[in-house]
Order: C-alpha cells, then structure tokens, then sequence
C-alpha cells in the first residue's frame, strides 16, 4: 500500500519516523541541492503490513528499497530484498554507467548503492559508560 505524504497526519507522519520506517525533511545539503523543491508532493513510502519491506519514494533517490526485521535471520532479510529489487528491475530499468555503477543523487552512494546495517542492544555494555567507551576506543569507534 502506498501512504503518500501530502494529506499523512502529522502524528502518523511523526510515528512512523521514530519507528525509522520514515524518512524526514532534507537536510540543509539536499535543500542546497534543491533535493527537496515542492516538498511533500510526489513523496511517500510503500510498505508491506509487517513492515519489513519499504519503499521510500523521492526521498534523496528515486527509490529507496528497504527489507529489514527483528531477529537474527538475515538470510530472509536478503531473498526478500533481492526478491524485490529483480521485480522492480523487470519492470523499471535502474539507471547504470559502466564505470561508476548504479547511479545515485549523492555521488556517495555511487556503484552497488548498497547500504547494511545491523541493530544490536547490548544492555550490559551499554550499562557501564566506562567499558562501553574502552570497546568503542578498540575499535576506533
């Protein structure tokens, strides 16, 4: 189902934002670069009923295509993702040059246009201030 967000509610706009199941206003780079003109019209997202599976339309991209879910299998987090980036692509050539890749409006994004992340709680880390500072020097973080 799409939810556009021109006549969203702004308590559900609001939800769905601190859930990170959307995205917010531009920054002030993407307004600089007129990424945000006429904004909200021609924006929305599309999720499934679990939403674990989004479709963030005219974002900073076109499509932002996002599997996610709670867990650890990320197995089914990638099928479902590849699974729906084929059916798009079938229908909706993505936009390709040979040399940089898949291309993006941020050039940062250039090539795969891939982005992993993973969400972990670590409460007892989290817990002692002192030790979660000592691991996050280890690693540079």
């Amino acid at each position: 189902t799409f939810f556009p967000l021109t006549g969203m509610s702004k308590d559900v706009q609001q939800k769905l934002i601190d859930d990170h199941f959307l995205f917010k206003e531009g920054d002030r780079f993407l307004q600089a670069a007129n990424a945000c003109r006429f904004w909200p019209s021609g924006r929305g997202i599309y999720h499934n009923e679990n939403k674990t599976f989004l479709i963030w339309c005219n974002e900073e991209d076109h499509l932002r295509i996002i599997s996610m879910q709670m867990g650890g299998d990320l197995g089914q987090v990638y099928r479902r993702l590849v699974t729906a980036v084929n059916d798009i692509e079938k229908r909706i050539p993505f936009s390709h040059h040979d040399r940089l890749g898949f291309l993006t409006f941020c050039p940062s994004n250039l090539g795969t246009t891939v982005r992993a992340s993973v969400h972990i709680k670590v409460p007892k880390l989290a817990a002692n201030k002192a030790k979660l500072e000592e691991v996050a020097s280890k690693y540079n973080l």
